[in-house]
């Protein structure tokens, strides 16, 4: 048994079915099984992760388990992977970030001590890990969907950002490897995820104009305070915006980062930001 924290978000979902249509049995975790809309293989569980005292019980029978930070909010991590392992969870593969690197940044960026007080958790849990540090998730582009449908424009402070924008599907599929693993391959390693081509905003935009089938869709360029409140407006702390938009700036007119994780792990080509687009036709519309 296979648990899966995040279940009904991007890479858990993916995650979800991909484990599911393997034959595998999976307890996905989520807030609201009524709404969870996952495959009828997978027994979804209502999961407070939160409540200390029903940790353990979400955990018992299974032998692995998909660690998702965006799902723990509220949770105390240390917790969490103490009662995942009392409860005989044997293997943790964690969905860290890149934004982890080992360098003094990782103590005070807040994307990057987050997951790396994370990654510090699960490696003294005494079970098997495995990192999956994403890059830039394609998905970020979702965030600007309402911008797309209003007028056609995408907006923010720094259109030249470079990044190799990963699919979710490809993040899951590393994680279903690590996860099954027979022979114990992918136990204490750390993958380093990107997409396949280094892809600017203002490229991104392009593409998803491409895969709606309209050209005038574009990338409008604002104030850096503009850019901060858009990502409030998203959900973002402003700590985190601000932290965010730096790291967007410090990427203009470099090269983009980019691995062969997705190929190595999983045999197959990791899927292109034009193919991300053509997926994600329909949250555009």
């Amino acid at each position: 048994m296979i648990v899966v924290t995040g279940a009904t978000g991007n890479i858990g979902r993916s995650l979800v079915e991909q484990l599911v249509a393997q034959g595998v049995p999976v307890r996905a975790l989520t807030r609201d099984p009524a709404r969870a809309g996952l495959p009828a293989e997978a027994e979804v569980v209502r999961a407070d992760l939160s409540s200390t005292a029903s940790l353990e019980a979400l955990f018992k029978g299974a032998n692995a388990l998909f660690l998702n930070l965006a799902a723990t909010r509220g949770a105390h991590i240390g917790d969490l992977v103490a009662a995942a392992v009392a409860a005989g969870v044997r293997r943790i593969v964690l969905n860290s970030s890149m934004a982890v690197t080992g360098v003094p940044e990782d103590d005070t960026a807040p994307i990057a001590v987050w997951h790396a007080e994370a990654e510090r958790v699960v490696r003294e849990s005494g079970a098997e890990w495995c990192f999956v540090r994403g890059g830039m998730y394609a998905t970020n582009a979702l965030m600007w969907a309402a911008g797309i449908r209003a007028d056609g424009l995408v907006r923010g402070p720094f259109p030249g950002t470079t990044a190799a924008p990963v699919h979710e599907a490809d993040l899951a599929a590393i994680a279903a490897h690590a996860l099954l693993d027979p022979d114990g391959t992918h136990a204490g390693q750390v993958y380093v995820v990107t997409g396949p081509a280094g892809v600017t905003f203002e490229e991104q935009t392009a593409a998803i104009g491409r895969a709606l089938g309209r050209p005038e869709v574009r990338f409008e360029r604002v104030s850096f305070e503009e850019g901060v409140t858009l990502m409030e407006g998203w959900g973002a702390p402003r700590e985190v915006a601000e932290d965010v938009l730096r790291n967007f700036e410090a990427t203009v007119g470099t090269e983009a980062l980019v691995t062969d994780a997705v190929a190595r792990v999983t045999g197959r080509p990791a899927r292109s930001f034009d193919e991300w687009a053509r997926d994600h036709a329909a949250d555009f519309r």
